[in-house]
Order: C-alpha cells, then structure tokens, then sequence
C-alpha cells in the first residue's frame, strides 16, 4: 500500500502546482529566520528539489533586536550543513536604522530582509525567492488593510506569487498545521517571543483581535483566506478592464505618466484607481504603501482641474494639473 502524503506537504505541493510557483531549472533563495514557518519552508523544498528538479540557497537576516537573535542565526547556519545547502547571513541593526530613517520597525526589517534576499539572488543568479507566509499571515494582513483603508487591492491579502518573483508555498497552510509538522517531524524551530509582545499592529491583531473573531466565527482564517481569493478574481477582471483604458489614455515618458484630464474625469471611479495605481506601479515598481486616502486626493485634484496644482503622493511621486492633463511624476529623476 501506497505510503499518504503528509497533508501539509499536500498542501505545498497541490499549492506550488496550481499556481506555477515552481519550473524545473529554478534556483530559489529561501529566506529563513529559524521560525516554526521559515523552519517548515526550508524543510519541504529541501525534500522536493530533485522529485521537481529545481536548487535552493538560503538568506537569513539577523535583526539584532533579541539577545538571541545569534543563536537562531547559528540553528538556520547549521540546518543548511546539514542539509547541504548554501547559507547567506546578514546582521543588521533594524531598531538602529529605523531610528535614523524614522521608519516603523515592522517596515524597516521588511525592506532590509527583501533587500538582502534580492541581492543573493543577483549574486547567485537565482530567479526566485521563497516566503513562508501562512493562512494566519494572509488573515492578519487583510485585517490590518482594511483598518488602514487600503481598498480592494489590499483585500486581496498575500497571493502565492507576486510580481513572477516571490513565491509563497505554505500561503494555503494554517499556523496550527505548521507547528504541528513540526512537532511531528521534530524540527524544534527557533521561538521569537517577540510575537507575543503587543507592541507591533500585526501582534495586536493576532493576539488580540483574531481571537475575539474566533469567538463569532472558528473559522474566521480560512474564511478570510477565501475572501482574498475570490476578491482576487474580480480584481484580475478589473484589472483587465483598465488596463485596456490604461494603454489608450496613458501616455508615457521617462519617468512620468499622464492623462488627458477631460477623458480621465468621464472615467468610474474604480477605472480610475486601478489606472492611477498602474501608473504608479510602473514609475516606482511597486504599489506598495499607496492607500486609499492617496488615491483619493488625486482623483480630487483631477476634478477641481485647476491648473499648476500638485499633491506630493510620497517622497518620490508627485501628482500635478498641466496643460489639461493629471501628471504622475517620479521626482527622484528630478535630481539628477
């Protein structure tokens, strides 16, 4: 009799095949940080890498926020040799750096994590990198999108793959089912007890707000999790939709993006944030950070079409009336 899949490592497989996250010939570079999650990750690429022929390097970051943060770096180090696997690590002050930048904590390791892992994957000629986002994280991030107001586009949560780059294999796979590999297969994960400590939104959110929502609904993660799919679905059509509209009203040049104004204010409203966010994608790579509070403020300044007015969107976008159009502007080209 046939040996049964482990049914998390179902789930990995059935979620890498449905969504084309892995080709044979990839190398991926696997971001761990020793968690049960990262720990998890790590452990099922590395059994299915010659079944679906494809190599994996691996990028820690040590954030140097716990006393312990070297010991985890010391577990994933050790992981790799004994998995035989490239190991990359980097220490960084985070608390230090967001300090200096007047950046969130949260956001500065983010940035200085994807940073790193971009740069081994331009030093190992890699074409990948694996995340090992959850069912929880997915519902975690909706949850804190919809408190700040992000719009449909933040609802749709954490996709398997975004941007044909960053894959996330376990994003079908709930927290509890990840502890319990672990304790099955006896991986002892690293344990960052920063997650229980309520300073940061997202611990707010898991540690408080989920399980006052478990009380009305048990299955608020899985439910959540659909809701990001079939919000994804009618995002796609929305998408499509403009970006036919997009290719003939937009027009481009180096680092700037405009539209007649007469034809982008007969627009709906939905067209028109979808364009307003694909304009802004193309000038600084990512609509990361743009809430719905911005996108408003530029569909505001195209209806009052006063000339010569301008909104700063961030410290790099600016949005402006001229010469009868809505001008997205990239300024750091504007320094040079």
């Amino acid at each position: 009799m046939a040996r049964r899949l482990d049914l998390l490592e179902q789930k990995f497989l059935d979620t890498i095949k449905e969504n084309n996250l892995i080709d044979e010939g990839d190398v991926i570079v696997v971001g761990v940080s020793g968690g049960p999650d990262s720990i998890t990750l790590l452990t099922c690429l590395n059994k299915y890498k010659e079944k679906l022929k494809y190599s994996i390097i691996v990028a820690h970051i040590n954030h140097l926020i716990r006393k312990d943060s070297t010991e985890d770096e010391r577990f994933v180090e050790n992981a790799c040799k004994k998995m035989n696997i490239k190991f990359y690590a980097k220490r960084i002050n985070v608390l230090q750096i967001a300090k200096e930048t007047k950046r969130g904590t949260e956001e500065t390791g983010r940035t200085i994590r994807y940073d790193f892992f971009n740069e081994i994957l331009e030093k190992e000629h890699a074409n990948k990198i694996a995340i090992a986002h959850n069912m929880n994280d997915n519902a975690e991030t909706m949850l804190i999108n919809l408190i700040r107001g992000s719009g449909l586009n933040g609802l749709e949560g954490i996709q398997p793959n975004e941007y044909e780059k960053y894959i996330r294999p376990l994003i079908n796979c709930s927290r509890a089912e990840i502890e319990g590999y672990c304790e099955k297969y006896k991986l002892k994960p690293r344990i960052d007890y920063t997650n229980s400590e309520n300073i940061y939104t997202r611990n707010i959110i898991r540690n408080k707000i989920i399980p006052e929502l478990q009380e009305i609904n048990p299955n608020i993660i899985r439910t959540l999790s659909r809701t990001s799919k079939i919000i994804k679905e009618n995002n796609r059509y929305l998408k499509k939709q403009s970006q036919e509209i997009y290719g003939k009203l937009a027009k481009l040049e180096t680092k700037k993006t405009s539209f007649d104004l007469k034809e982008f204010n007969k627009l709906e409203r939905t067209i028109k944030t979808n364009i307003i966010l694909q304009a802004i994608e193309e000038l600084q790579g990512t609509p990361r950070n743009i809430e719905k509070t911005n996108i408003d403020d530029i569909i505001k300044l195209a209806k009052r079409n006063v000339g010569n007015k301008y909104i700063k969107i961030n410290k790099n976008l600016e949005a402006k009336i001229q010469d009868k159009k809505l001008q997205l502007t990239f300024l750091e080209n504007l320094k040079q």
